[in-house]
C-alpha cells in the first residue's frame, strides 16, 4: 500500500518562495534539510491540518530560472472559504487563469509553478 507524502518544486529564491508559499496560501516550514557543502536546500512545508508537504528545493548550481515545459500539471489546494481567496488572490496579483464554468482559478507562484485552487464542492 502507498500514501501521498510530498511533491517537489525546484525554486530559484527560496526566500522568495517562502514568502509567497506563507502569504498566498499559509504553509509553513515543518522540516528542513541543508547539505553541508552548501550545494542545495530543501524546506518541506505544510498546511497545519493534513500530512502532506510541499517540498522547495534550490540547488545552487542551477541560478536560471526552471524549465517548466507545458505546465501540463499542477498541484490543487482546497480553499474553505474559495471567495475570500479569491479576492486575496486578485489583490495580490497573482491569479493566472480563471475558469468560472467549472468554478475554479490558477495562480502561479515566483517560478512560474500553476497552483489550482477549487471551492470544497470541488474535490475531486
Amino acid at each position: 500500500m502507498f500514501t501521498f507524502n510530498h511533491f517537489n518544486f525546484n525554486v530559484k529564491n527560496m526566500e522568495e518562495s517562502l514568502k509567497f508559499y506563507d502569504e498566498a496560501l499559509g504553509l509553513k516550514p515543518v522540516r528542513e534539510k541543508d547539505a553541508s557543502d552548501g550545494s542545495y536546500k530543501i524546506i518541506y512545508l505544510g498546511d497545519g491540518v493534513t500530512d502532506f508537504r510541499l517540498e522547495l528545493t534550490w540547488l545552487r548550481d542551477h541560478p536560471q530560472a526552471y524549465d517548466l515545459g507545458e505546465l501540463e500539471y499542477h498541484l490543487a489546494f482546497l480553499a474553505e472559504d474559495y471567495d475570500a481567496a479569491h479576492a486575496k488572490h486578485a489583490e495580490m496579483g497573482i491569479i493566472c487563469y480563471e475558469n468560472p464554468k467549472m468554478g475554479i482559478y490558477f495562480i502561479t507562484d515566483p517560478d512560474g509553478y500553476w497552483i489550482e485552487v477549487i471551492p470544497p464542492k470541488k474535490r475531486d
